[in-house]
């Protein structure tokens, strides 16, 4: 990589960035969507890649590019491919030469010369040789990347962020300046006056998407019929035709199914369904306390972070949890289990927190972690990445 490529871009400001998320455009915001945003209002002109839809029509290449009615310079692209995406699970060389032209066309719809390229997909679908060398290249994996494709998908980039140290770790071998950059919290959720309940009722608050089979479903459904006190609300994808634009990672059907019903019969559950990010900053406001509960040994983040936790935080309530090793040494902002193994001692942690909640909920504990999350805005984020980039345009820094 040349010196001067990274002082062109230093600052993330008018430029044309193409952003390559794994999730689709939709309701429910993750780091993708919510960087996107960002970069917008920095006067970047954003194309958001959508994954490759369905491939029903073989042959029949589609591409449209549409502009988004809430967000000035974001474009959604609309994409499918015109031969089978399987292709990829057999003869990974077959699909990428299909694929190259393939991308080729949406570069030429664009019509627009690419400053940036920053890509959040982990598949490889569209390795970074492929764009203009001209072009920077921003490697971006905020989930763990389990196959060795993931690990392949890092290749030609030019500098990688990652949202935890384990996994920056396992791209050490490609020599790629490397950085840790905590998930991000949106203004929505900082903006937000606080809520006056007009009840006694604990609320308790979990978002994400119900289908997920890493959930600890027994340890969350033991919680559940162990304070049957408290309300527990639940936003998320949970229907079964399908209500989410991320992915709903459905493993045996029956047993998801069965999960989800035991949820939605319980008397103290609500399940509210995906909503709007700034819906759901509202609701927040309504919590006193926040649950994670995942089994650390089918995580798909292994424990390692998770980008509700920041959300969480920015509410000034406290969050329960099993292990997150990004936050082991922070109990002000969250209660974690210690065994990374298993959430056993989750349901008697959860009780402790309950039967001190005044305490883990004070003015000044609040403040604390309202300041925290106000630390690691999207806005903060995108500076600190700017700072590693234009780093890299120093010489002193070589």
């Amino acid at each position: 990589m040349s010196a001067e490529k990274p002082g062109n871009i230093s600052i993330l400001k008018d430029k044309v960035i193409l952003l390559i998320s794994p999730q689709s455009w939709g309701e429910m915001f993750i780091s993708k969507h919510h960087y996107a945003v960002e970069l917008t209002k920095k006067g970047n002109c954003v194309y958001f890649l959508n994954p490759a839809c369905g491939t029903g029509q073989l042959f029949r290449r589609k591409i449209d590019i549409s502009k988004s009615a809430d967000y000035p310079n974001l474009f959604i692209i609309d994409h499918r491919l015109n031969f089978p995406y399987n292709i990829k699970f057999h003869f990974l060389f077959l699909f990428h030469w299909l694929m190259r032209p393939h991308l080729k066309k949406i570069l030429k719809k664009i019509g627009r010369e690419i400053d940036i390229v920053w890509s959040f997909d982990l598949s490889n679908s569209y390795p970074f040789s492929f764009f203009p060398a001209k072009s920077f290249k921003i490697f971006h994996p905020v989930d763990e990347p389990s196959e060795l494709t993931a690990i392949r998908a890092a290749g030609g980039a030019d500098i990688i962020f990652s949202v935890t140290r384990e996994i920056l770790d396992k791209y050490k071998g490609f020599k790629i300046p490397g950085h840790f950059i905590n998930h991000g919290v949106s203004d929505e959720f900082l903006k937000q006056e606080p809520f006056i309940k007009a009840d006694n009722k604990v609320r308790v608050g979990y978002s994400g998407n119900i289908w997920r089979p890493d959930i600890d479903r027994k340890g969350l459904l033991e919680i559940i019929k162990a304070n049957p006190e408290v309300l527990f609300e639940c936003w998320g994808h949970f229907k079964r035709n399908g209500d989410s634009n991320i992915d709903a990672l459905v493993d045996a059907e029956n047993e998801t199914f069965q999960f989800i019903d035991k949820l939605a019969q319980s008397s103290n559950v609500i399940l509210h369904g995906p909503v709007p990010t700034n819906t759901l900053a509202k609701e927040f406001q309504k919590m006193d306390v926040f649950l994670i509960c995942y089994d650390v040994l089918k995580d798909q983040s292994k424990g390692t972070n998770y980008h509700k936790v920041l959300e969480y935080v920015s509410t000034g309530k406290i969050i329960v949890a099993n292990n997150i090793s990004t936050y082991e040494n922070e109990p002000i902002l969250v209660q974690m289990v210690k065994e990374r193994d298993n959430n056993d001692k989750l349901p008697g942690l959860f009780k402790d927190v309950m039967n001190a909640i005044d305490i883990h909920n004070s003015t000044e504990l609040k403040m604390f972690r309202k300041k925290y999350a106000s630390q690691n805005t999207y806005e903060k984020q995108l500076e600190k990445i700017e700072n590693y980039i234009s780093s890299m345009a120093d010489p002193k820094s070589s």
